[in-house]
C-alpha cells in the first residue's frame, strides 16, 4: 500500500480514494498578449495534433459574442484568428491530404485560405503584413527555417500581441539541439510544452524523447551514421529506399547512433588536413568509403566497437556514405570549401545529384555543372 501525503491527505479528508491526480487539459487561452509557445518532443508525440486541438477551440472561441472580443483582441488583431504555416522543405509528408490540410497523423483539419507553405523568415515577414488581423499563428518545424525566424516572431508578438504556436522537434536525430534556431526559440518561448511518444520498438513500452532516423535496406531496419546530413525530409510511409529516411519515436535503449567517434577522432581531423592542403587522406578515406567500404578507417571502427552489435553493423548497408560524409565536412561545419568538395566529387565520381538535392533542404546550394579543374 503506497504512503498518503499531499493531496492524498486532501481526498482522504473529503472522503474518496487515494487516487492519481492529474492536471486537467484547459482550452487553449486566446487572451494573453505576446505567448511564445512551443511543442516539443520526438516525431509522433503529436505535436501538430495538439495544434489541430488548439485550432479547434479557436472556432469554438470565435462563436462567443462580442463581450468577449475585446479579452482576445489588440487593435486590429483578434488571437482567435489563426493561420497555419509549413515549410517548403517539408512538401513530402501528408501527400495524400488535401492541399489546405493541418495534417497530423491520423487526420487533418481545413485551413482554407489561412494555411501557406513557406522557405524562410522573410517569406513569413509577408504572410505577416498580408494578414493583418490574423492573432495567432501556427508555425510547424520552425527548425527547419533560418534562425532569424526566432526575432520576426518574438518582435510581432512583443509589439502587436500576437501568439505563435510552435510544433516543431528541438533535438535532432543525433539527440543534439537541431540548430541555431532551436536554441533561439528556446530563448524566447514563453511556454514549453513537451509530449513523448511510446518508444516504436517493437518490444518496449517506454517513452520516448527521441526522434530514429533508419534506413530500410533488403527488410532490414539500418540506423544512420552520426554524419548523415542533418535534414533529409521523409514522409510518414515507411520507405525501402536508401536514399530516403525513414523515422520513429525512440527511448534511450533502442536509440542507435553509430559511428560518433570515428566522426571526431577520424572524419572531422581527415576534412581539417585537407582543408590546410593536405587532401590526399581524406580523397582516400572516401575513395575506400565509395569504392571498397571494408578498407575504410570507418569499416574498421565499427568492426572494433560493434562487433557483436548486428543493428549498429546494419548502418554500413546504406548507400552513398562517401557522399554523406563529404556533405557533413561542407555543410555542417564549414571545414571543406566549396570548391574543394566539387572536386573530391568529381574525381571520385559521387552523385551529384544526390547530393545537390539534399544540401538544398540543408539551405546549401551547389552548382555542379561547373566542372573543375582537377
Amino acid at each position: 500500500m503506497r504512503e498518503v501525503k499531499g493531496e492524498d491527505n486532501f481526498l482522504k479528508s473529503l472522503g474518496f480514494p487515494s487516487l492519481a491526480v492529474h492536471p486537467s487539459y484547459s482550452h487553449f487561452d486566446f487572451t494573453q498578449k505576446g505567448r511564445i509557445v512551443l511543442l516539443i518532443g520526438p516525431m509522433g508525440s503529436g505535436k501538430t495534433e495538439f495544434a489541430a486541438r488548439i485550432w479547434r477551440d479557436a472556432l469554438i472561441a470565435q462563436q462567443k459574442g462580442e463581450a468577449v472580443q475585446h479579452l482576445t483582441t489588440s487593435g486590429v488583431v483578434d488571437r482567435r484568428e489563426i493561420f497555419f504555416i509549413r515549410s517548403v522543405v517539408d512538401t513530402q509528408r501528408f501527400v495524400d491530404y488535401p492541399s489546405d490540410a493541418l495534417a497530423y497523423r491520423g487526420g487533418y483539419i481545413s485551413c482554407g485560405d489561412h494555411i501557406a507553405h513557406i522557405k524562410d523568415s522573410y517569406d513569413l515577414e509577408e504572410i505577416l503584413k498580408t494578414h493583418p488581423t490574423v492573432g495567432t499563428f501556427i508555425i510547424d518545424e520552425s527548425s527547419f527555417f533560418d534562425e532569424r525566424l526566432a526575432y520576426v516572431a518574438h518582435n510581432l508578438a512583443t509589439q502587436r500581441g500576437v501568439q505563435f504556436i510552435f510544433p516543431t522537434l528541438v533535438l535532432n536525430f543525433r539527440k543534439e539541439m537541431f540548430n541555431v534556431t532551436s536554441r533561439l526559440m528556446i530563448d524566447i518561448a514563453t511556454d514549453v510544452i513537451p509530449l513523448t511518444a511510446y518508444c516504436e520498438h517493437p518490444d518496449c513500452l517506454n517513452d520516448a524523447f527521441y526522434t530514429y532516423r533508419y534506413y530500410t535496406v533488403n527488410h532490414k531496419k539500418c540506423p544512420a551514421l552520426y554524419f548523415d546530413p542533418l535534414v533529409i525530409v521523409g514522409g510518414d510511409t515507411i520507405k525501402e529506399d536508401p536514399l530516403h529516411p525513414n523515422y520513429c519515436a525512440r527511448c534511450d535503449l533502442h536509440h542507435h547512433l553509430p559511428a560518433k567517434e570515428y566522426t571526431y577522432f577520424t572524419l572531422k581531423p581527415l576534412g581539417e588536413r585537407a582543408s590546410g592542403g593536405e587532401v590526399e587522406p581524406l580523397y582516400q578515406e572516401l575513395k575506400a568509403l565509395h569504392t571498397s567500404l571494408e578498407t575504410s578507417e570507418l569499416y574498421r571502427h565499427m568492426s572494433e566497437r560493434y562487433e557483436s552489435d548486428d543493428v549498429c553493423m546494419n548502418s554500413l548497408l546504406v548507400s552513398h556514405i562517401a557522399e554523406r560524409a563529404l556533405m557533413y565536412l561542407f555543410s555542417e561545419h564549414s571545414i571543406i570549401s566549396e570548391t574543394l568538395l566539387v572536386e573530391l566529387t568529381f574525381s571520385l565520381q559521387l552523385d551529384r545529384h544526390y547530393m545537390s538535392r539534399v544540401l538544398e533542404d540543408n539551405r546549401k546550394v551547389v552548382n555542379f555543372n561547373q566542372i573543375p579543374l582537377l
